[in-house]
């Protein structure tokens, strides 16, 4: 975390010329820069980059190919601690930061965005729902298996409410000690091997988003697959349509209280845009990660291809380019953490990683020329599996909105 405490002023200076307002104390320290981590953020970096590399990379263009998740994939991510980041020990986790979090989803996604995208949002949504929102007995029953063995899907859109999310349809009543819900949802993210949703229904929709409440279903309840997507790109990720027929979900499922719903999706969506983030950062690293090595390695006209002054100048731009958009990325995830407010910076975060993941991947297929058009080289993928950082969690339009909004209001 940063730390910019300054040491006590009160200590006389020993020094002969006048102390000026402007001066550096003796005793001042620099505050800690954004790429600076803790010892256990780095271990974790290192760990989560050899899993992502020597586990995700030999089955990527695979799942790719078969658009769908490695079950072992899965299994690996529980072994390896990482579906329960931020969960206390106490409920099976590893009792880490956000930062850590924020770290896990930028290595993944520099071989697989997909697979980044399945742990941050079993991280930074299903899981931090409950533990922010679920009461103790809740998270003693649902965190604990959420750490060590069943996915999480986290259910908000629907065919009418996409970045209108809380014009959602999707209905509950009340029935005994149970609640029915009918509807749908789409475009829900993990949710073809999920064993526990997160479900966003209105109670009464004579409040409005008011009514909105969210409720915990397991599979075995009843949801059901009514439709898997296929997608141009983080195809190994599922993204479904899901139909609820009568389900049935008992009372003390309900996560908050009645009516809370509305303000746990934007709390959580605020948060979860930093992931998104990072996967965009994490993916416009691996692309450049790809495509620049070789080009120092092919010639053309007697030189090497990447030290010509042209596509020089394009690697050095996105490399800047990669770099503002970690800086925009880390800074959120610090103000997060530190408790200052961040839903600007994460909205500018999100945006900025988004449009440099889309320039960065698209620029690497045209480093490596022909073979950056084929499916072997894997650069291609990054391409594919960028485009929907501008959509989901929030469209690059809204991320706009929501900086503007808050401009306005500091300005006006």
């Amino acid at each position: 975390m940063l730390r910019t405490a300054l040491a006590s002023t009160r200590m006389p200076l020993r020094c002969k010329v006048p102390f000026r307002a402007f001066s550096i104390s003796p005793t001042w320290r620099a505050p800690n820069s954004l790429d600076a981590f803790t010892e256990e953020e780095e271990l974790l970096r290192e760990s989560v980059r050899r899993f992502a590399q020597d586990v995700v990379g030999p089955k990527v263009r695979e799942m790719d190919e078969n658009e769908g998740m490695d079950p072992a994939i899965i299994k690996g991510l529980f072994e390896q601690g990482l579906m329960g980041i931020e969960t206390s020990a106490e409920h099976g986790g590893a009792e880490s930061s956000f930062t850590s979090a924020i770290i896990a989803i930028e290595e993944l996604a520099k071989v697989d965005p997909s697979v980044s995208v399945l742990c941050d949002v079993h991280n930074t949504l299903v899981n931090t729902v409950i533990r922010k929102y679920g009461s103790p007995e809740q998270q003693e029953k649902w965190l604990p298996e959420l750490s060590t063995s069943k996915l999480g899907s986290f259910c908000l859109s629907e065919a009418a409410s996409g970045s209108d999310a809380f014009a959602l349809q999707t209905r509950a009543r009340k029935d005994g000690d149970n609640w029915i819900i009918n509807g749908s949802k789409m475009w829900i993210t993990n949710s073809y091997e999920a064993e526990v949703f997160l479900i966003f229904a209105n109670i009464d929709p004579s409040k409005g988003y008011k009514g909105i409440t969210c409720f915990l279903a397991t599979k075995d309840m009843g949801v059901q697959i009514a439709k898997k997507e296929q997608k141009l790109g983080i195809r190994a990720s599922s993204t479904c349509t899901l139909s609820f027929d009568d389900l049935k979900v008992p009372a003390e499922n309900i996560i908050g209280e009645e009516g809370q719903g509305y303000k746990i999706a934007i709390e959580i969506l605020n948060e979860g845009r930093i992931g998104i983030a990072a996967q965009m950062l994490g993916l416009a690293q691996g692309a450049f990660d790809k495509a620049v090595p070789p080009t120092y390695e092919r010639k053309q006209f007697g030189q090497a291809v990447g030290t010509f002054q042209g596509m020089a100048f394009q690697i050095a731009q996105a490399a800047i380019d990669i770099e503002s958009a970690r800086l925009l990325v880390y800074n959120a995830t610090r103000r997060k953490e530190e408790g200052r407010s961040f839903v600007k910076e994460a909205a500018m975060a999100k945006y900025w990683s988004s449009i440099v993941a889309q320039r960065v991947s698209g620029q690497a297929i045209e480093w490596a020329g022909g073979l950056g058009f084929t499916r072997e080289t894997g650069i291609e993928k990054f391409w594919r599996d960028s485009k929907i950082g501008a959509i989901y969690e929030g469209t690059s339009n809204i991320q706009l909105q929501t900086i503007a909004k808050i401009i306005q209001k500091e300005y006006s």
